[in-house]
């Protein structure tokens, strides 16, 4: 669609009256009243039995030398036990690589892998139960840590790297640099609703599985993988999911198996959801990286050469670890040019659990490394960090990435980042902050404004697709399905305010439907930020074909031009005057034989990616943001706080502000909480000791700043073809909260001048007082 026929679909009263609405999620009043009905929620049909997952809980690794299971099966209430012996189909619930099995059974490579399955009558019978099994393993040493791994020289896949130039040579070569390392710990997904299917036999082996899943297409793969059936004889449906945040991309699979698995072997109705504790050991998390970062820059600040060397833990097998740590090194240069650039990968294998997709997909972990240089080279020159991080801005003529991608909307960025330097009133605070460090000897301030340029569009490209079913019965009423799934996002909204727009009715017309892999298939992932993208377009052209097809027939019906008929609040408008109801219409349609159903289709244009030479134009868009965090550390204590943050993001042209700066606000907590409060800790025999609310720290209410100010940038509409000339908003938000981290730095940082601190992520406390009592010795990073 040209961009004048864009700005033509905005200017339609149609569109005006949904879409740009700060309309409500579609289950807000359920969410608040208890009622939005999830999977553990849904009444059970008489004789469903309850599966828990069994395994070693005093071995970490090793072979497998005797598996006693008697007491076990002997338990109150057991009705089977399963083992991989059991599977009568393919023992693998892995994404990709066909390196992960559903139930182990020669040997254990980490803490928490699964051996067999309790059946019960009762989950607390099943989960009793599974607590018996006695199982001895010769025990190997694991291979726990990034250090380790690389000592080991263990990866699960080739290394990998962008290059541009000779960077190492400039480097050396340029006026100044800078070289330092660091770890970025990983991050538990803590949903509100854990892992959890059901799944229900049916006759001639169907399966019908509720799964609280963001790829139901890739659940049904799997379940009928394992099941030694056709994809065909699976169904997957989700209504609705309690959080997700990328842990249920690819981790819904094993526990989606389990139930049906356990549903085939006993002809009942059989359920799997974890507890608390075993859902934090037993699935991935956001990988954990060691970063070695240098760069060569001129006196003024402005790069000449980059080298970053990413290092990241990705567990026993592969998952999703490819395209996770490939998007890191997209995003490794943030929004900064880097004339020369090495930016390299390594995956690391290890006895734990496989890490796996998180909100941003290893955007963050790449972004935060480019935030580090910035802030080193601004303290080894002495400069402010944001006029370093201006100076080094894409611009005209220096506007390609390190993959081959050009940057068209530099003045997007540029100027997001002015308005919010004047709207923070950042100079005037900075001086004040300058102030109160001088006179304060034991609490100081620091404050920083950071940029986020955020790619949009899966980097595997055949997942850049979607489908949609549009449904217009002949009261009027809409029923719409898609591929998109809902976890808290408002997806399920934003594609309901599309569909009423384009088919000219009232929100409150339209149906909004679970998805379903019987009525959209082959569907991709909610994941990428590309869901409303793919979605929203898809379920646009599928509306767009029926009123083509009631604008056919009422042109000829009443004797008009197509060309005079819209349809627009619940009415069929001939030359701007209402004629006939929707309703009416689609009554007198199907009354003269008009198919009033349709499916959509949508690829994404324009991208395409070689990953042999490195090069492409991967995403279709980018997304850009910043904000601007002011904290105040306790030198005594490491205590941290944060005292004001200010946000200003880029979401095109908004289809629901409500919507749009609620999941800037979420994204910007929970990113933040992965810089600061959340650490996972693995013991050296690999098991993780942080696996509850009591000993691993998400953000609450309290951890909220007072004075938190979101607005959005005031954009001229994503000047690519996306619904509506909208932006995606699910990820980028993630990242804005760097700038708290890098709050931090700078008040540490005033301890001594010029010293970049030895600070990790995430600044938890001990790490703070650790970069505190470095920097005054004058060790830095």
């Amino acid at each position: 669609m040209s961009t004048f026929l864009l700005e033509k679909t905005l200017a339609k009263p149609e569109i005006a009256l949904v879409v740009g609405r700060p309309y409500k999620h579609d289950s807000a009043l359920k969410h608040v009243a208890g009622t939005a009905t999830y999977i553990d929620d849904m009444i059970e049909p008489y004789g469903t039995l309850h599966v828990a997952p069994g395994y070693a809980r005093d071995a970490i690794c090793g072979r497998i030398i005797n598996i006693d299971l008697s007491a076990v099966r002997a338990a109150p209430g057991v009705v089977t036990v399963l083992s991989a012996s059991d599977i009568p189909g393919i023992n693998d619930c892995s994404p990709v690589m066909g390196d992960d099995p559903v139930l182990v059974s020669g040997t254990i490579v980490f803490h928490g892998q699964l051996v067999f399955l309790v059946v019960a009558e009762t989950r607390l019978q099943a989960r009793k139960a599974a607590k018996l099994a006695q199982i001895d393993v010769e025990p190997s040493k694991p291979v726990v840590s990034v250090a380790d791994a690389l000592k080991a020289e263990q990866t699960v896949l080739p290394d990998y790297e962008f290059r541009r130039g000779s960077p190492e040579t400039v480097i050396g070569q340029s006026a100044q640099s800078v070289e330092t390392s660091f770890s970025l710990g990983g991050q538990e997904h803590f949903y509100l609703e854990g892992q959890i299917a059901f799944a229900v036999p049916g006759e001639d082996g169907e399966m019908l599985v509720h799964s609280s899943t963001q790829h139901p297409t890739e659940v049904q793969h799997t379940i009928a993988k394992v099941l030694g059936v056709d994809e065909a004889a699976v169904t997957v449906e989700v209504r609705r999911m309690g959080g997700a945040f990328g842990g249920k991309e690819s981790q819904a699979n094993q526990w989606a198996a389990l139930a049906a698995l356990a549903a085939r072997a006993t002809g009942r109705p059989c359920k799997c959801r974890l507890d608390r504790d075993d859902d934090m050991i037993l699935t991935g998390k956001r990988h954990d990286f060691v970063v070695h970062a240098a760069a060569g820059f001129d006196d003024t600040g402005k790069i000449e050469a980059v080298q970053i060397d990413l290092n990241s833990r990705c567990g026993h097998s592969a998952d999703l670890s490819l395209g996770i740590n490939d998007r890191a090194m997209f995003h490794a240069d943030n929004s900064y040019f880097y004339p020369e650039v090495l930016i390299s990968s390594k995956r690391l294998k290890t006895n734990t659990v496989s890490n796996t997709a998180f909100r941003g997909f290893g955007g963050p972990q790449g972004m935060f490394a480019a935030e580090r240089l910035m802030d080193a080279i601004a303290l080894r020159l002495g400069q402010d960090p944001l006029d370093v991080r201006k100076a080094n801005f894409y611009s005209e003529g220096r506007n390609t990435t390190p993959y081959g991608q050009s940057v068209d909307e530099c003045d997007v960025l540029s100027n997001l980042v002015d308005q919010l330097e004047q709207s923070s009133d950042y100079r005037a605070r900075r001086k004040a902050i300058e102030a109160f460090n001088a006179s304060s000897p034991i609490l100081k301030k620091g404050i920083a404004l950071t940029p986020v340029k955020f790619g949009i569009s899966f980097t595997l490209l055949h997942l850049n697709q979607a489908g949609a079913l549009v449904h217009l019965y002949r009261d009027g009423s809409l029923h719409l399905n898609h591929g998109g799934t809902e976890m808290g996002q408002g997806l399920y909204q934003k594609v309901a305010q599309i569909a009423a727009a384009e088919m000219g009715v009232s929100l409150d017309r339209v149906k909004i439907t679970a998805t379903n892999t019987s009525k959209v298939a082959n569907t991709s992932p909610t994941a990428a930020s590309s869901g409303t993208d793919l979605n929203g377009m898809a379920a646009a052209i599928a509306c767009r074909e029926i009123v083509g097809r009631l604008k056919a027939f009422a042109a000829e019906h009443f004797g008009v031009s197509e060309g005079d008929i819209a349809l627009c609040d619940n009415q069929m408008c001939i030359a701007g005057d209402p004629k006939i109801s929707v309703k009416d219409l689609a009554q007198l349609a199907y009354e003269n034989r008009i198919h009033l159903s349709s499916s959509g289709f949508y690829k994404t244009p324009k991208i395409f990616w070689d990953r042999e030479k490195a090069q492409g134009h991967p995403f279709l868009y980018f997304s850009y943001g910043a904000s601007c965090s002011e904290v105040t550390i306790d030198t005594m204590t490491g205590e941290m706080k944060v005292e004001r943050v200010d946000v200003l993001h880029d979401v095109g042209k908004s289809l629901n502000p409500a919507l749009d700066i609620g999941q800037i606000e979420g994204g910007f907590v929970q990113g933040m909480g992965w810089l600061t409060t959340e650490e996972l800790w693995f013991d050296d025999a690999g098991r993780l000791r942080t696996h509850a609310p009591s000993t691993y720290k998400i953000p609450t209410a309290s951890d909220v700043p007072e004075e938190f100010h979101v607005s959005l940038y005031e954009s001229a509409g994503n000047p690519e073809q996306t619904i509506y000339r909208s932006k995606a908003v699910g990820e980028p938000p993630l990242m804005l909260p760097i700038s708290v981290f890098c709050a931090i730095n700078d008040a540490v940082a005033s301890l001594n001048k010029g010293v970049l601190p030895r600070l990790n992520a995430p600044a938890t406390p001990e790490a703070i007082l650790k970069a505190v009592k470095a920097i005054k010795i004058g060790e830095g990073a």
